[in-house]
């Protein structure tokens, strides 16, 4: 990043590299590049982003969440992978990593917002990306500091399905208090035609009938004094209800530990239990122990 003629001007290009594979003899795991954007702007009017970065509605929901850097769930069926699912599924829809053209206004005494355009993900599960028209994302957010800490954020989407000729939306809520070494989150969202897991994925029932979902997670955490090991406990659902009545649903609490070993090194233990339900239906349950660390520089 630099500054020239008055703009601030940067780019960013990620390494995403996988680090497990579950195949004999097979030893290539996955890499991508989840982030490729240029940003320019000054702190006077705000910055415009172009590039691929994370998606913009329900960004803060897994930002917020503390098991964005664990495991959460499917630790097992996603090795090779470069990442697992931590709460995406559970609580909240995966906010993605898209192609975007958006614009960030500057921070108004604790307050900004974001609005823009970004690729239109199509509706049918292991259908190529892409669609007629491109999806509209927002959110607005305010962050207060002090003895009481936090921010409070709410956010929405809305895509033309082209293949439907009808147009899928959401909105959520969410907010994050600390004080005194307690933390608290609490996330609430709606979806008409969004689907669940993932966005606009099973939105729509075999008639093209848009499908309500709703999505909401709380976690409470505690920083020990002294040690700085930040323990934590979170609870999340995510409901996708079908016109007959009938409704998936999947939950999953997880307890954590995080400790800094030093100012970079962190080592994490997590425990979750998860749940997928389905009316009439029997239920499946997945149980995840991880351990590992992580660095950051």
């Amino acid at each position: 990043k630099t500054r020239q003629n008055d703009l601030d001007v940067a780019f960013t290009i990620s390494i995403n590299p996988g680090a497990s594979t579950q195949t004999s003899g097979i030893q290539s795991a996955q890499q991508e590049n989840r982030q490729a954007f240029l940003t320019f702007g000054d702190a006077s009017w705000g910055s415009i982003k172009l590039g691929k970065d994370l998606g913009i509605y329900a960004s803060d929901a897994i930002l917020n969440d503390m098991t964005l850097l664990g495991v959460g769930s499917a630790a097992g069926t996603l090795a090779g992978n470069t990442t697992t699912l931590g709460r995406i599924g559970t609580g909240y829809i995966y906010a993605d990593w898209k192609p975007q053209i958006a614009y960030t206004s500057p921070n108004f005494n604790g307050f900004s917002f974001t609005a823009g355009v970004t690729q239109a993900w199509n509706g049918a599960e292991n259908e190529a990306r892409g669609g007629k028209e491109p999806a509209f994302e927002g959110k607005a957010s305010y962050a207060f500091a002090g003895d009481v800490s936090g921010k409070v954020w709410a956010s929405g989407i809305s895509q033309k399905m082209a293949t439907l000729d009808q147009t899928a939306s959401a909105w959520d809520l969410g907010a994050n208090v600390n004080m005194a070494g307690f933390g608290a989150t609490a996330y609430y969202g709606e979806g008409k035609g969004t689907g669940t897991t993932g966005q606009f994925l099973g939105g729509f029932d075999a008639d093209g009938n848009k499908l309500d979902s709703k999505d909401w997670y709380v976690q409470g955490t505690y920083t020990l004094p002294g040690v700085a090991t930040k323990l934590g406990v979170a609870y999340g659902e995510s409901e996708l209800q079908q016109d007959d009545g009938a409704k998936s649903q999947n939950n999953m609490w997880t307890v954590g530990a995080y400790h800094p070993l030093t100012k970079h090194l962190n080592l994490v233990a997590e425990y979750s239990v998860a749940k997928a339900e389905e009316t009439d239906e029997d239920s499946a349950k997945a149980k995840t122990i991880s351990l590992g660390a992580i660095l950051f520089f």
